[in-house]
């Protein structure tokens, strides 16, 4: 395949710009990003600030006054960071833009998420340039660090008197592609726990059966947590009308333990990681006693931490008597979309929304589109983002006009 030279729309140009822009872990290009926003901003006529939520950590703000400012706004949401790539598994440099002849887009955040930034903004830019006034303010925020945790981007943010004073009523915020011509909406997410568990143990020369060692309470550790795994992904397979933001998932991530190089050397510590994906429906104290049963099981001296532990539950009602929902999901219908409802499998942003009572839709309109994200070769159709233009130039003013408090 080679790189297509038919005269592009210039909203697929300036998606591909900030595509270019390396914003990725573990040194993202913040200021890069903050700038190239920033000029977006100027050429569209909307007011930009930024917001220094932790020292280097920047959150981008533009924003569309309505005719009635008084009112709650509505908040598109989006993060400015990417993850690492592996480029030799990639047909093209990740972070060239590139575009094939049959209009596909490569790089990394073609879907996680820089295409959703800039469909926001090319939305709002056509529709600011029929001189259409939204009824609510309309904020567009670009946050750091959300693929890391968001704990120094929108974490802190969320408590900002900056952010107080936007009174968000809703808020729109990152979704997956889905590979049918349905469309996905996300109105919650499973809530992500990493946790390391220590198993230590008494060493010992390798040649001798050493009691008490940390080797055997590592397998029952082990065993214990993907046991657990093995009953959920039987859970989800054995029942269609289930999907993977209903199961609790859990990975075994990281080993640490034992020397490279001393063959004969038992350790006095091996440790385990994992990576917990935890649905809504889970009680959160009867899982965490789980954990401590399978360590205990496994030796009285065997100790877990956690890495991470969110305890957001919160969901996003989806139901028709809600006027959020109403609205976003009367506005679909009206484009003839199918929409399917689910739990999102990760952990997003919108989850410190909904930590705080504000509707939030994770909607990243990509359907005929597999699921790429973290992937290798991530690409997007440019006739896919363009119609996402033209989806969300419906979908931000309905919710935006939405009268009431």
């Amino acid at each position: 395949m080679t790189e297509s030279n038919k005269q592009e729309d210039p909203a697929v140009t300036r998606f591909r710009q900030y595509l270019r822009i390396k914003s990725v872990h573990p040194t993202p290009d913040y200021d890069g990003a903050i700038k190239f926003l920033k000029d977006q901003a100027k050429d569209i006529g909307l007011p930009f600030k930024t917001v220094e939520v932790h020292p280097g950590r920047i959150v981008g703000i533009m924003t569309w006054e309505g005719s009635d400012p008084s009112l709650p706004s509505v908040v598109l949401n989006s993060h400015t960071d990417v993850v690492p790539v592996f480029e030799e598994h990639w047909k093209c440099d990740p972070w060239d833009g590139v575009k094939m002849e049959n209009g596909d887009i490569y790089g990394r955040g073609t879907q996680d998420m820089k295409s959703n930034g800039c469909l926001y903004m090319e939305a709002v830019r056509i529709m600011k340039a029929k001189g259409i006034q939204p009824l609510r303010t309309i904020y567009l925020t670009f946050v750091p660090d959300e693929e890391i945790g968001g704990t120094l981007g929108m974490m802190k943010f969320v408590k900002t008197e900056e952010f107080k004073k936007m009174n968000v009523a809703c808020a729109i915020d990152e979704g997956l592609a889905n590979p049918t011509n349905a469309f996905t909406v996300f109105y919650g997410e499973r809530a992500p726990w990493w946790v390391r568990v220590h198993c230590p143990g008494k060493p010992g020369h390798g040649s001798r059966f050493i009691e008490d060692n940390a080797a055997e309470k590592f397998r029952k550790v082990i065993n214990s947590f993907l046991e657990f795994r093995a009953q959920e992904e039987k859970k989800l397979k054995g029942n269609a009308c289930i999907k993977l933001g209903e199961v609790t998932t859990v990975n075994l991530t990281n080993v640490q333990g034992g020397s490279l190089t001393q063959f004969n050397l038992v350790p006095t510590e091996f440790c385990a990681g994992f990576d917990i994906r935890i649905t809504p429906t889970v009680d959160f104290k009867e899982f965490e006693d789980k954990i401590k049963k399978w360590c205990a099981e496994a030796g009285d001296d065997v100790k877990y931490e956690f890495i991470q532990k969110c305890e957001i539950q919160s969901l996003t009602s989806t139901d028709s008597s809600d006027p959020w929902w109403n609205c976003f999901e009367t506005t679909c219908k009206q484009l003839g979309m199918t929409l399917e409802a689910e739990i999102f499998p990760a952990a997003t942003d919108s989850r410190f929304f909904r930590e705080l009572g504000i509707p939030a839709f994770g909607f990243s309109p990509m359907n005929n589109t597999p699921i790429l994200l973290h992937d290798h070769n991530e690409f997007l159709n440019e006739n896919v983002f363009l119609k996402g233009i033209d989806i969300f130039c419906e979908i931000i003013p309905a919710l935006a006009n939405l009268k009431g408090k």
